[in-house]
């Protein structure tokens, strides 16, 4: 038996919000497997578990260019909120987001080769990005970029700097922008159902099954009759329908109008979305755990280098 420390205990509550206790028996039953541990909570508190997926873990900012049928986005990480803040960082990423936007680039490596000067700096992106490290005194890594061109016209949508969506369309501007805050707001895993990635869906059917076994192993404790296997296996599939529903645009009901779906109203506005991409900084990366006065100390380091 693996042993649960208090920070294991920690990390699994900062991530699901789920109580304490319930953390560490979560944690007991998988053995110290932090992603089982956050599956038996799914099953055992619900959605408040999956809070896990939009818990910000890393600081950064993402910057994005458009212009006509051509837009880009990307991620830049740094270490703390502070540098986020920090003006020749916010200049680098909107230099880079300018970089993709007029190459054809395969990936990060290719971004980080590709010529740019900045603040003295160059004559590539490594090369700026080597030189503000010096200067800002903090780390700082490219993550992820997305560039559309070509098929359409793109509309952008930034909540602050830690949330950025590209839209590519064809119709009404109004709408593709509506449907990029929709897009912020709601966080769509897919365009449309057919489009839910396979891992996700066979996720959310073993979150059912797990839900189904314990209802099962409670009806007989409890004396009750238990549902025959077609019963449970529609509830599964029901469930998995329901997931698909929720998780794509097309199917979400509109923020703007909760009476009808994005889908309906696109087709009200003779509007087709072709592909959109969502970035929320730091999501999927585990923050390390600073102390509080070191961290203070690089601020001041920085703020006096900057």
């Amino acid at each position: 038996m693996a042993a649960i420390t208090a920070s294991m205990v920690g990390a699994l509550r900062a991530k699901t919000d789920a109580p304490m206790m319930e953390c560490k028996k979560a944690l007991t039953e998988a053995n110290g497997d932090m992603d089982k541990a956050e599956e038996l909570l799914r099953v055992k508190l619900g959605s408040k578990a999956s809070k896990a997926s939009s818990r910000i873990a890393a600081e950064g900012v993402v910057a994005v260019t458009v212009s006509g049928t051509t837009g880009a986005m990307i991620e830049l990480n740094c270490e703390t909120d502070f540098v986020t803040k920090n003006d020749s960082f916010l200049a680098f990423g909107q230099a880079l987001a300018d970089v993709v936007a007029k190459s054809d680039l395969a990936d990060v490596a290719a971004l980080s080769a590709a010529p740019l000067s900045l603040e003295g700096f160059g004559p590539t992106v490594e090369d700026v990005r080597k030189g503000l490290i010096g200067k800002i005194g903090e780390n700082m890594s490219i993550r992820r970029f997305q560039r559309y061109v070509g098929g359409g016209k793109v509309a952008s949508y930034l909540h602050g700097t830690r949330i950025g969506v590209l839209v590519q369309y064809e119709g009404d501007e109004t709408a593709a922008k509506d449907v990029a805050m929709h897009v912020a707001a709601m966080k769509p895993k897919a365009l449309t159902t057919a489009d839910v990635a396979e891992s996700l869906i066979a996720a959310e059917r073993s979150v059912a099954t797990l839900r189904a076994a314990e209802d099962a192993e409670k009806a007989k404790a409890e004396g009750k009759t238990v549902q025959s296997p077609e019963i449970v296996t529609r509830r599964i599939e029901g469930a998995v329908a329901k997931f698909l529903k929720e998780v794509s645009l097309h199917n979400q009901a509109f923020v703007k109008n909760e009476k009808q779906t994005v889908e309906q109203m696109l087709k009200e506005k003779a509007t087709k979305v072709h592909a959109f991409t969502l970035y929320v900084v730091g999501e999927g990366i585990e923050k390390k755990t600073d102390d509080f006065a070191a961290e203070v100390a690089a601020q001041v380091a920085a703020a006096k280098g900057a």
